[in-house]
């Protein structure tokens, strides 16, 4: 996927970040997520909440450092099938998160990771 997507929507939603100091303007977004990391063999998910040109916020349940590097897939539908983003990214940024219910009761913790992107794979640029 090039990021011809999130390039489209920033332009159709108009400059949200007016405000913000960012390098790149963020778009909302809830995609699904796979990665891994040395020193943790299995593949793990995640969700990524907004992305950008630079990289991609996400939440996870694992608890993992800052300054690891993580292979990152995202999965996205393109048409009738489902494609993919491979790239590269380091977390830069770590947050404990918690989601609740529509009643307030705690349904989700885990964190909210700023991932800065190293290296796209050539395809997906």
């Amino acid at each position: 996927m090039s990021l011809n997507l999130v390039r489209d929507q920033e332009k159709m939603e108009g400059s949200l970040n007016n405000g913000e100091k960012r390098r790149y303007p963020r778009t909302s977004v809830d995609l699904p997520l796979e990665y891994e990391y040395s020193g943790d063999s299995c593949l793990r998910g995640a969700m990524v909440v907004n992305a950008s040109e630079g990289g991609f916020l996400i939440e996870s349940t694992r608890d993992i450092p800052v300054g690891t590097e993580l292979s990152i897939t995202l999965l996205f539908p393109k048409g009738f099938e489902l494609a993919h983003f491979k790239a590269v990214a380091k977390i830069v940024r770590k947050e404990p998160y918690r989601k609740e219910d529509s009643e307030g009761n705690q349904s989700w913790e885990g964190y909210q990771y700023g991932l800065e992107f190293i290296q796209i794979v050539e395809g997906d640029r």
